[in-house]
């Protein structure tokens, strides 16, 4: 049921950040998306509303729940008035037999349409999106397979995710499906996000095809695309420019994971290379020295971009090339805090419907200030209404 306009909206989501025209309760609240997901229920018999459902299991995940069995007992200890908050009734005789038990929530996500759930959660992650000033936005486009999930006769869930640079939010998300590719799928993921203009979509090399390229300048978007064998002619073109005559325009240096590492960057305007709105070429050098080992590595990285000199400076280039990683940073949080590679959960839709849920949880904790994660779920696993007031439903 639609979520209730009159109870408060957390700072930490006030949504007069992205829309400065629009009044708290025009912004829909986190109900109002999930009711936007089809029910794949027969109406005959149903108990439990589909948004009740689907809204116990996304605060039992973000009070630390990594499993459908955990969801199932986190909402078995929810107290009567979690369940009202969430649009359901509390039969005060029989309070704890109007809560969904662990095996509907289990036929309900395995049912679900990932789809227009990835459509919702991801909506609901860009309406709360704190937009930035003073640098090109940035959207990083990559993969990831569920190595414990299978389908059958095997085949890894192989999920293709949108993440905002800055705030590390996952916009959109698509199952690449059995019988297809990331390559594929590029579109139909960003067709889900509905404003691309001067946002620059980072990527691996396996996107940087031209197909591509025209898509995002048909939407008015950027690209920087990196270029290895999968482009040799490009390739070619790019170690052919005079880089030893182009001045060094940004050195940075960090260290971290038992590594320091160098960059130092080169930028040269183009007009003729073999890829469609190329402006700008990149080269980038990395020199990289294992700390335990003491061995150094140099490797030198090519890549084109379609914004002039005057939209980004070498500087901006070089923080959304090393932005793009962050979207690892997401896989990271969801394998170790999460356990999702270690999840052998292969019921239908449920394995995707659980990464959503795992987006949703860290795109909740990373727009309260959460740093830490881990521990960020454990404050949540100690009182039932904090995941509640994360996700605006307090």
């Amino acid at each position: 049921m639609p979520a209730d306009v009159s109870l408060p909206i957390p700072p930490a989501f006030d949504q007069l950040r992205e829309h400065p025209e629009a009044a708290p309760e025009e912004v829909p609240g986190l109900l109002e998306r999930l009711s936007e997901v089809p029910d794949p229920r027969d109406p005959r018999g149903v108990r439990h509303a589909l948004v009740l459902v689907l809204a116990l299991a996304a605060c039992a995940v973000l009070a630390g729940a990594t499993s459908l069995l955990a969801v199932g007992e986190w909402i078995a200890d929810a107290p009567p008035h979690v369940l009202e908050r969430v649009g359901g009734r509390v039969d005060p005789l029989f309070p704890r037999r109007v809560l969904p038990a662990e095996t509907t929530v289990r036929r309900l996500l395995a049912r679900i349409d990932g789809d227009a759930l990835d459509l919702a959660v991801g909506r609901w992650l860009a309406d709360r999106r704190i937009p930035t000033t003073g640098r090109p936005r940035g959207l990083a486009v990559d993969g990831k397979v569920l190595r414990g999930a299978a389908r059958a006769g095997g085949r890894k869930i192989h999920l293709l995710a949108a993440l905002d640079h800055t705030t590390g939010l996952v916009l959109a998300q698509l199952d690449v499906g059995v019988k297809t590719n990331e390559i594929t799928c590029f579109q139909p993921l960003l067709e889900t996000v509905a404003d691309l203009a001067g946002v620059v979509i980072t990527s691996d090399a396996l996107h940087t095809q031209r197909e591509h390229a025209d898509y995002l300048l048909d939407r008015e978007a950027h690209y920087i695309v990196i270029v290895k064998g999968n482009q040799k002619k490009l390739r070619k073109q790019l170690k052919s420019l005079p880089w030893m005559e182009i001045p060094l325009q940004g050195r940075t240096k960090n260290a971290g994971h038992g590594r320091s590492e160098i960059r130092r960057i080169k930028v040269a305007t183009v007009n003729n290379l073999l890829f469609p709105g190329a402006r700008q070429a990149v080269q980038i050098k990395r020199r990289r020295t294992d700390r335990k080992t003491g061995r150094t590595t140099v490797k030198t990285i090519y890549a084109v971009t379609s914004p002039t000199a005057d939209q980004a400076t070498p500087a901006q280039l070089a923080t959304l090339i090393r932005d793009h990683w962050q979207v690892e940073a997401l896989h990271h949080v969801r394998d170790t805090t999460f356990a999702e590679d270690a999840s052998q959960l292969r019921t239908g839709n449920a394995p995707r419907a659980m990464a959503t849920w795992r987006n949703l949880a860290i795109g909740a904790l990373r727009l309260s200030g959460a740093t830490n994660i881990a521990a960020a779920l454990r404050h949540n696993a100690r009182n039932a209404d904090r995941p509640l007031a994360l996700l605006g439903l307090s």
